[in-house]
């Protein structure tokens, strides 16, 4: 099974980045920031877990007009975002959808209602601390995988912080009842004190962040009763994210050390860290071939239905780059491209020969096969002119009129709206 090694929290500000790609550790005006992550980075270089899930919240940049609660990132890698002057120069992450795909399921039997995304770049409010707690180089990548959940904030109505902790005491059961034996390591980000926004802008509370970490370490059920107001109140509208912190603490066991601490104010926000150790032995809320047992009882016998293909995580994964290709064909420049070289519009999205094939041959039950989902199906009908009783009878290999044989009118329908 896997085990947990402990948790981080950390301060997200790009302030962190900025100072590492302008190379000014030996700055004395910046020098405090890479010495309040040297613990950090040591800390993981000897546990060196083999998944980081790491807690975080977009700045309105890979989420603008989707905007969720919980969202979790089940992709196989993950690139840095361009947050207006483009992308850091950083390699991408990669991910554990298998992993991704367990804790999805117990979060989801634990009644939490999360989205799931794949393809979309991680701000900086993940890459600007990971940058500098994590060790990666161009040749070998990063030292870990990384599990991203990503929590909306910034939109009200947001969860409370008592929504927040229970998330993360879901969370770890997720991980003790995943059967593989890999190492978890946990960041929660965000906070501490400040507000970038109105004439509040500039807003900070040393006081009140001291009194919230001595209380996440030694008592984080005291926080939970406080408001989104109160929080914001105490440490600034945008310092209310220290919610994503006890989402970090409800993941680990009820009795932790902190073993290492560090705050730095050098501007608009603190720049903090802690480490928390796990002290008392916890036992999962139920054993985990029970948790096993309970996610997989809704899905139980699906995978006998003949002819029927789940749009799991791990096939959504694994058909991800087909996909996206055929939902591109919504863009009327890219559907005007493929109308008039197909070749060249498949080669430029990266398609493999396989998946070209699959699409040059209108090949639907295999494109079914390969994990394509029915309605990026109909996408490909729309733009090639073909109806989906056309698609339905092809997946069943029968001709049109046989199908329609087996229906009750002999009608044919598409998703296409007016022509170009």
């Amino acid at each position: 099974m896997a085990t947990i090694v402990g948790g981080v929290a950390t301060s997200h500000t790009p302030t962190i980045a900025f100072a590492k790609d302008g190379g000014k550790q030996d700055d004395p005006v910046w020098k405090p920031i890479f010495e309040g992550y040297e613990p950090v980075q040591k800390w993981f270089r000897e546990k060196k877990p083999d998944v980081l899930v790491y807690i975080y919240n977009d700045h309105m940049t890979s989420f603008f007009d989707h905007y969720s609660h919980f969202a979790l990132g089940v992709g196989a890698k993950f690139e840095a975002a361009d947050e207006g002057g483009g992308p850091r120069d950083i390699p991408a992450i990669m991910g554990d959808p298998k992993f991704a795909e367990h804790v999805a399921k117990v979060m989801v039997a634990n009644e939490f209602d999360l989205s799931y995304f794949q393809g979309k770049g991680l701000d900086h409010g993940a890459f600007s601390p990971l940058s500098v707690m994590v060790d990666y180089n161009e040749q070998d990548g990063w030292a870990c995988k990384l599990l991203p959940v990503v929590c909306g904030v910034l939109t009200v109505p947001l969860p409370s912080a008592r929504r927040f902790y229970k998330f993360g005491k879901s969370l770890r059961q997720a991980i003790l009842s995943y059967p593989e034996d890999i190492k978890v390591a946990i960041a929660g980000t965000g906070g501490l004190s400040h507000q970038v926004h109105g004439e509040g802008c500039g807003f900070n509370n040393p006081e009140w962040d001291m009194e919230f970490m001595e209380r996440l370490e030694k008592d984080p059920e005291s926080l939970l009763d406080l408001s989104i107001a109160e929080l914001a109140r105490r440490g600034g509208w945008e310092g209310a994210e220290v919610v994503m912190w006890l989402m970090m603490r409800g993941a680990l066991s009820a009795e932790v050390e902190c073993t290492h601490k560090t705050y730095f104010l050098p501007s608009m926000c603190p720049i903090a860290t802690m480490i928390m150790e796990e002290v008392s032995n916890d036992a999962p809320v139920e054993a985990p071939a029970e948790t096993l047992k309970r996610i997989n009882w809704d899905y139980e016998g699906a995978d006998k239905m003949e002819g029927t293909y789940p749009f799991t995580i791990e096939r959504s994964v694994r058909g991800f780059r087909l996909n996206h290709f055929l939902h591109s064909l919504t863009d009327p420049v890219v559907r005007k491209q493929f109308r008039e070289d197909e070749e060249a519009c498949m080669s430029d999205a990266g398609l493999t020969d396989e998946e070209k094939r699959l699409v040059r041959e209108r090949d639907w039950i295999g494109l079914i096969h390969y994990g394509v989902i029915f309605f990026m199906l109909e996408k490909l009908g729309a733009v090639t002119g073909i109806g989906n009783i056309d698609i339905y009878a092809a997946m069943k290999g029968l001709s049109v009129p046989d199908f329609q044989k087996t229906r009750n009118a002999a009608i044919n329908y598409g998703v296409a709206g007016k022509e170009d």
